[in-house]
C-alpha cells in the first residue's frame, strides 16, 4: 500500500525532465506550487499522461493536476453535485486492475506515472509501542515514477449549477520484495524510464508483464524517518530527514 508520499520538484521542472508539457495551469496564474513532503489522499498531485492532439498524431506526455483518490465516472452525484465517494481509491492492485470494476476501463487506456521523491511505510519495530514510519527513495535522489491510473469524472450534464469535471488518479500497488517487504508486503509499482512509454501509450492495452514481473527495487534506498509523519499537518524537510529511533518525538498517535 501506499498512502503518503513526498513530492518537491516543481510540474514545470519536471515537464523538461521528462520531455513533457506543462498543463497544470501554473502559466496561468494558477496557485504557486510548493513542495509536499506529506501527500495525503484527496491531495492534487501531478500526473504523467499521454494523449493525442488530433486522433492520428503521436500522443506526447503531458503533466496534469489530479484529485489522488480515483473516482471511476460511475460515481454519481451528492446533493451538492459532488461526487459520492464511499472509500477513497488512492491504490490498485497490479494483480487485478484489469479485472476491477472500479479500474479496469482505466487500465485500458487512461494510464499515468505519479512522480514522487519517495514514499512512507509503517512497520512494528520490537520493543516500540507504535509502528515506525520509514522512507523508501531513490538512490540517486531523483524522482520514482509509480504506474497509476487516471479518470474523469463528470457531474450530470443537466445541471447548469453543476461542479466542474474532476480528474483523478490511483497509484498501482505490487508485492513488495527484499528489505522493502520487512516494511509491507505492498508497494508502489516504480517504473524504469525504459518502460514509461509502454506504461502510457492510450492506444494500446495495458502491458501485463509489467504488472506480473518482480519490481526490481536495485535503485530504491530506506530509512527510518520521523513520526512527525503521522500528522498530515506536518510538512516540511524534517519529515524525510534519517533519525536515531531514541530521537523520534512523542505524542504523535
Amino acid at each position: 500500500m501506499c498512502g503518503r508520499f513526498a513530492v518537491t520538484t516543481d510540474p514545470a521542472r519536471l515537464a523538461v525532465q521528462l520531455d513533457a508539457a506543462d498543463e497544470t495551469g501554473a502559466a496561468t496564474g494558477a496557485p504557486v506550487w510548493t513542495p509536499n513532503y506529506n501527500v495525503a489522499p484527496t491531495t492534487d498531485i501531478a500526473a504523467v499522461v499521454a494523449r493525442h492532439d488530433e486522433p492520428d498524431d503521436r500522443a506526447t506526455r503531458r503533466i496534469r493536476l489530479m484529485r489522488w483518490g480515483l473516482l471511476p465516472p460511475w460515481v454519481k452525484p451528492g446533493a451538492d453535485g459532488r461526487p459520492l465517494v464511499k472509500a477513497q481509491l488512492i491504490n490498485a492492485r497490479a494483480e487485478t486492475l484489469t479485472t476491477s470494476p472500479a479500474f479496469r476501463s482505466a487500465s485500458r487506456r487512461r494510464r499515468c506515472l505519479v512522480p514522487m521523491d519517495g514514499y512512507y511505510e509503517w512497520a512494528r519495530v520490537a520493543d516500540q509501542p507504535r509502528k515506525t514510519p520509514y522512507y523508501m527513495f531513490g538512490h540517486d535522489d531523483g524522482p520514482l515514477l509509480a504506474a497509476g491510473l487516471w479518470s474523469v469524472w463528470k457531474p450530470d450534464r443537466s445541471d447548469p449549477a453543476a461542479v466542474a469535471p474532476t480528474l483523478s488518479a490511483a497509484i498501482v500497488t505490487t508485492d513488495a520484495v527484499g528489505e522493502l517487504a520487512r516494511v509491507h508486503d505492498r508497494m508502489p509499482l516504480v517504473l524504469a524510464e525504459r518502460d514509461w512509454d509502454r506504461w502510457l501509450d492510450p492506444d494500446a492495452p495495458a502491458p501485463a508483464e509489467l504488472l506480473v514481473a518482480p519490481p526490481d527495487i536495485g535503485g530504491i534506498a530506506m530509512r527510518e524517518v520521523s513520526t512527525l509523519v503521522n500528522k498530515v499537518a506536518n510538512n516540511g524537510p524534517e519529515l524525510i530527514a534519517p533519525v536515531d529511533r531514541g530521537n523520534q518525538p512523542v505524542g504523535l498517535f
